[in-house]
């Protein structure tokens, strides 16, 4: 499914509007938001208390420096580029010479990376692009790291919306998220899971249709996969009040019993489907070559190991196997 294909994207019903954004540092503004000039006046200011909140890379130049006049272009290339995960603040040790001889300077460039309130890195002379960028990740973490965490914080966040029964909003969320990530299989099978509560069966398999490989094999794509199979299946059952008026006549009628378990599952009485199919088991595990049991397996397999109706039909059916 490529980006263009997404079609949940933006909109989930009439409702969705995915404006999410990740990454709470602000872009860079003309000019460079994420750099300024500092004097020994506002050192602290701009330097001490702004370390604080991030990391801030201090530029020890002079108009005068060769090297400096090579460092400093590529220095804030690489700043602006890393979008608020640093800041740069540059100091003219001509005008202002005290801070740089208190921090025992002797050759310039210098930068020198302020954490926490307090010198923790820094390197001297024009070196390459890439050593920056190293050691920008070495101070700030690898690029990326923020936004993985908070990905991750808001997919928790839309699968307990979904849960509660918030559809529209867990779609914003899920859609967002695959905005900023596309294949990101958590959030793929999310939508996918708002479509089918939104009684979208269609939408939500062409959202699981044409993904990459490694993308389909993911255990959750696969188990909604699974649920939109058990979903069409269930339609092809019956009536389940009949299958219960069948039961009533002939306990033993496993077969109306099976089919009356698969429909109850997918009406989301999970407790209920898993009684029926341990009742089965009970009575005859050479049904169907053991079938209840294997049709229990799938529904935990949907369901998720912490679910609730798993942990506790799936402690009944440890007792009866191992009892």
């Amino acid at each position: 499914m490529s980006g263009s294909d997404n079609s949940y994207s933006n909109s989930f019903g009439s409702q969705m509007s995915a404006t999410a954004t990740f990454g709470s540092a602000p872009q860079p503004a003309a000019g460079g938001g994420h750099i300024r000039d500092t004097t020994t006046a506002t050192f602290t200011k701009d330097v001490i208390e702004e370390s604080r909140n991030q990391p801030v890379l201090v530029d020890f130049w002079a108009p005068w420096c060769g090297p400096c006049k090579q460092l400093t272009p590529v220095l804030e290339k690489v700043v602006n580029e890393a979008q608020g995960r640093v800041k740069l603040v540059k100091m003219n040790i001509d005008d202002h010479p005290s801070i740089a001889g208190q921090l025992g300077i002797q050759s310039i460039p210098a930068v020198i990376a302020f954490v926490g309130g307090r010198p923790a890195d820094g390197f001297m002379g024009a070196v390459p692009e890439s050593q920056i960028r190293q050691f920008i990740d070495r101070i700030a973490g690898p690029a990326g790291a923020d936004q993985a965490a908070e990905i991750e914080a808001v997919l928790e966040e839309a699968a307990g919306l979904l849960a509660a029964g918030d559809v529209n909003g867990a779609a914003q969320l899920y859609g967002a998220v695959m905005q900023a990530d596309p294949e990101n299989a958590k959030a793929i099978a999310g939508m996918a899971q708002c479509l089918i509560a939104a009684n979208q069966h269609q939408r939500a398999r062409e959202t699981l249709t044409d993904l990459p490989d490694e993308l389909a094999k993911d255990a959750g794509i696969q188990a909604v996969i699974t649920k939109l199979d058990q979903i069409e299946e269930a339609r092809k059952l019956g009536d389940p009040i009949a299958l219960e008026h069948d039961l009533a006549l002939d306990p033993d009628n496993h077969d109306a019993r099976m089919k009356l378990a698969k429909i109850l599952n997918v009406e989301g009485k999970r407790d209920e489907a898993a009684e029926h199919l341990l009742h089965i088991m009970r009575k005859d595990r050479t049904f169907d070559d053991d079938g209840a049991r294997r049709q229990l397996l799938q529904f935990f397999e949907v369901w998720g190991f912490k679910d609730p109706a798993t942990l506790s039909a799936r402690r009944k059916l440890s007792a009866m196997l191992f009892s």
